[in-house]
């Protein structure tokens, strides 16, 4: 049984920061890309970075240089820390395991920043 577990969302004025932790169970973590998500009320969800099972990372235009995506395989764990929030950053962050195979979805962790 595949679990993405995720936490650390909470509430947290416009500067702060947060860490996001995603870990996984049921899948060769290692093998997998990891990813985080976003959506925010109304609107779609929008990828947030990836890191590959080899560490390469890639990010939305909006968080270059504010978030950053790291994981260690050996917790079968993926991090997001996030750095300078922004309101606009208030959403569902998603964990997702990604192969060729099915994609696997945790349940969001919600992250609010107030102005």
């Amino acid at each position: 049984q595949v679990q993405l577990v995720e936490s650390g969302g909470g509430l947290v004025q416009a500067g702060g920061s947060l860490r996001l932790s995603c870990k996984a169970s049921g899948i060769y973590f290692s093998l997998y890309t990891m990813a985080w998500y976003r959506q925010a009320p109304g609107k779609q969800r929008d990828m947030v970075a990836t890191v590959t099972n080899a560490g390469l990372t890639n990010y939305a235009d909006s968080v270059k240089s504010r978030f950053t995506i790291s994981r260690d395989n050996a917790k079968n764990t993926v991090y997001l820390q996030m750095s300078s929030l922004k309101p606009e950053d208030t959403a569902v962050y998603y964990c997702a395991a990604r192969s060729i195979g099915p994609d696997y979805w945790g349940q969001g962790a919600q992250v609010t920043v107030s102005s």
